[in-house]
């Protein structure tokens, strides 16, 4: 068995997420890292379709966070999961959101750790 961790890190979306009014009000920056620990039966070939292709991640999280608001980020981040999950070589996924500009001095989020 391979393993290997596919990263999509820092990724930047203005987004809706939150509860308070300002952030109903207009989209924010968030940023999104998601680690995904690929299983394969053998050490893949050089071919992008013998492995997790981390273009289906970027473009469906563009899509979901462009459908909807969101009240929390853990909301978010499970819903990230379960988008790695849709490749059944996925076997473990660390999803961080971070919101970038609700305090001047921090940024504020959340990670989850799932696996199969």
């Amino acid at each position: 068995m391979a393993e290997y961790t596919i990263l999509l890190d820092g990724l930047e979306v203005a987004m809706g997420l939150g509860i308070h009014p300002e952030e109903r009000a207009a989209p924010q920056r968030v940023t999104l890292h998601v680690a995904m620990t690929c299983r394969y039966p053998t050490p893949p070939e050089d071919r992008i379709d013998a492995v997790v292709d981390y273009d289906f991640l970027r473009a469906g999280i563009r899509k979901l966070v462009e459908s909807k608001h969101f009240e929390l980020q853990e909301t978010l981040c499970e819903q990230v999961a379960a988008l790695a999950f849709e490749d059944p070589r996925v076997a473990k996924v660390t999803v961080r959101s971070m919101k970038l500009d609700i305090y001047p001095d921090a940024r504020i989020g959340c990670e989850i750790v799932r696996e199969r």
